[in-house]
């Protein structure tokens, strides 16, 4: 038994490794997320069962406990099963628990890479993440509970890339305020990165809650940093 762990990579399907579009033309169930771009659907074969579990930030999704059931038992049947996430697999991608769920039965997991949008996003939108002299690292998190989080450490990283962290942007805004970062300090936010509805906003900490109000900004990326007056425009 094995069952193929996918990255669908972001945006269009142009975005997925080849070693994916090689695996997904033979796929024989497919178990995958809310896509940023359905027609990766398209590559699959017609006689492909395909099985939508959600996992779309604020909207309903299939039960990880379920999720796992469903991995389980297509995998006994002996299938060529693919679970596609968006992204890479291993970015906040709750990879864990289906793996353990999987080798708890003896099935082996195959890891396929996708680009993250943590590293893709940025570049699209032609900020340069790392800097000889303004960024010498950066960190990526998520922001959907910003209570959870350091902001006291976060707020002397280089640079700060943020994924799932729309909703919250005045709250980030503000911690980051508290902790001595300056008004004037520069922040980008990309809106569906890697598709034809690709948004970007660059402000600053003051400017940027205005700038984008009343915008929806899911799927978004936030890149906090000197880096972004680099941008490429």
């Amino acid at each position: 038994m094995k069952i193929y762990l996918m990255g669908a990579g972001l945006g269009k399907k142009e975005y997925l490794t080849q070693q994916a579009k090689n695996i997904l033309y033979e796929t024989e169930v497919l178990i995958y997320d809310a896509l940023v771009d359905e027609a990766v659907l398209e590559l699959i074969p017609d006689t492909c069962k395909q099985i939508y579990v959600g996992k779309r930030g604020g909207k309903p999704s299939t039960s990880q406990s379920e999720i796992n059931n469903i991995l389980v038992s297509y995998a006994k049947q002996g299938k060529k099963v693919v679970r596609l996430k968006n992204g890479d697999p291993f970015i906040f991608g709750r990879a864990r628990e289906e793996i353990q769920a999987l080798k708890a039965v003896g099935c082996k997991v195959e890891i396929i890479p996708g680009l993250s949008s943590a590293i893709t996003a940025p570049l699209l939108a032609g900020i340069p993440l790392t800097d000889k002299f303004l960024s010498r690292s950066f960190t990526v998190i998520t922001a959907h509970e910003p209570d959870q989080l350091d902001w006291n450490a976060l707020a002397r990283i280089d640079t700060l890339i943020i994924l799932m962290g729309g909703r919250n942007l005045a709250t980030i805004v503000e911690r980051l305020l508290q902790e001595g970062k300056q008004l004037s300090f520069p922040i980008a936010i990309i809106r569906s990165a890697g598709t034809d509805e690709q948004k970007v906003w660059v402000g600053t900490l003051q400017t940027i809650v205005e700038q984008t109000k009343g915008e929806k900004l899911s799927p978004t990326v936030m890149v906090i940093g000197e880096v972004v007056n680099l941008r490429i425009n």
